[in-house]
């Protein structure tokens, strides 16, 4: 088993490694457990033995669990409950289930502890870590939520063994980001055959894309300077998730988003990083987008969380592992997206997926 320290001012400790979800201990009586409709029942039988929660609440899967409804329901039935101030809420499932649980417990009673047990890999090196919560708008993505760390964490790869490769490898996408922007050695051991379910060197890749975000959000958990570099790529992610309504995952989205967002480091005097975003694409096999055009995306772009008041910055790269915030002239973010577009379709064809999303497997 590893672990990981996140520190601060709200210190916790992520553990990695095999049979977690059976050895968890979280010291409150009262404690709410919160799961994704589609999470495997021995998962949740698991953490039930483990833990005898006061209540277990089911939500949709993916991105349908991270509405205002929902989090009114789950709320309500806290409530309902009659847990207290001094409950906790337990958050098992993948990305969209952890921002959800989390807000949840950031929002009954103005804040009740929350300990999360990601079950896919993207909620085990980006979602789970860090203490971003939240729900999406028809707007935009997370324009909800708060910053609300988790007391622990537990990583138990043995939920991953449940992946479609389709959605292992949309969390290999944060991972590939976590090295684009600091640490270059990831890069190679995410795209390598090792980097898979059941492999003795996983956790340690895995602990090790952590600790990149770990850092981060040890010197800047609300996101004042250093940890928008975490949204590499994202800006344009969070728009084709929202303007194909999810039918495009997080995950793949990113894939895109990061290729975008090298060929814009490039545009502004960077170096040429597109080769290696361009073999992620390739690694990850993303489902083909529509038709789309910049117009289509910018109004999303446009709400990105990193604008401020003289308008939208991208995190571009200068070279590997040295992100900077930027402002990009329109006529530079349209040559950009057109050449983004060509490049993109041209791996996205070679590479067809399924139509629809496989089964989540380790929850949405």
């Amino acid at each position: 088993m590893l672990t990981v320290e996140v520190g601060g001012d709200s210190a916790y400790t992520v553990e990695v490694g095999s049979g977690l979800l059976s050895r968890l201990n979280v010291p409150h009586k009262q404690l709410a457990l919160i799961h994704a409709e589609d999470l495997p029942p021995e998962f949740v039988a698991q953490v039930q033995a483990a833990l005898s929660p006061t209540l277990t609440v089911t939500v949709p899967a993916r991105d349908d669990c991270k509405t205002l409804g929902v989090l009114a329901g789950v709320l309500s039935q806290l409530a309902a409950a009659n847990l207290s101030r001094e409950c906790a809420v337990i958050g098992l499932g993948g990305g969209a289930l952890t921002d959800l649980a989390g807000f949840a417990a950031a929002s009954y009673l103005r804040g009740v502890a929350y300990y999360s047990a990601p079950t896919t890999l993207l909620g085990m090196v980006d979602a789970a870590v860090g203490g971003k919560t939240g729900v999406n708008l028809p707007e935009g993505k997370n324009l909800v939520g708060a910053f609300w760390p988790p007391k622990h964490v537990w990583a138990d790869t043995d939920t991953l063994a449940t992946l479609p490769p389709a959605t292992f490898r949309e969390g290999a996408a944060e991972a590939y980001k976590h090295g684009l922007i600091s640490d270059p050695s990831l890069l190679e051991r995410v795209l390598s055959p090792d980097f898979a379910p059941g492999s003795p060197v996983l956790p340690q890749t895995i602990a090790d894309a952590i600790a990149v975000k770990a850092g981060i959000v040890t010197r800047d958990l609300t996101e004042q300077g250093e940890r928008a570099y975490l949204n590499f790529g994202h800006t344009l992610a969070h728009a084709l998730e929202a303007f194909t309504d999810h039918a495009i995952s997080h995950g793949e989205a990113v894939g895109y988003g990061m290729h975008y967002a090298a060929l814009l480091s490039q545009a502004m005097g960077g170096a040429d990083l597109t080769a290696h975003t361009l073999a992620f694409l390739r690694y990850q096999q993303p489902r083909p987008l529509p038709p789309l055009t910049f117009e289509d995306v910018w109004a999303y772009m446009a709400r990105d969380k990193k604008a401020d008041a003289e308008g939208v910055r991208f995190v571009l790269l200068r070279d590997l592992a040295r992100p900077y915030l930027a402002r990009v002239p329109e006529g530079v973010l349209r040559e950009a997206f057109g050449e983004w577009v060509e490049e993109v379709k041209a791996i996205a064809d070679a590479h067809p997926p399924p139509p629809s999303l496989p089964p989540q497997g380790g929850g949405a």
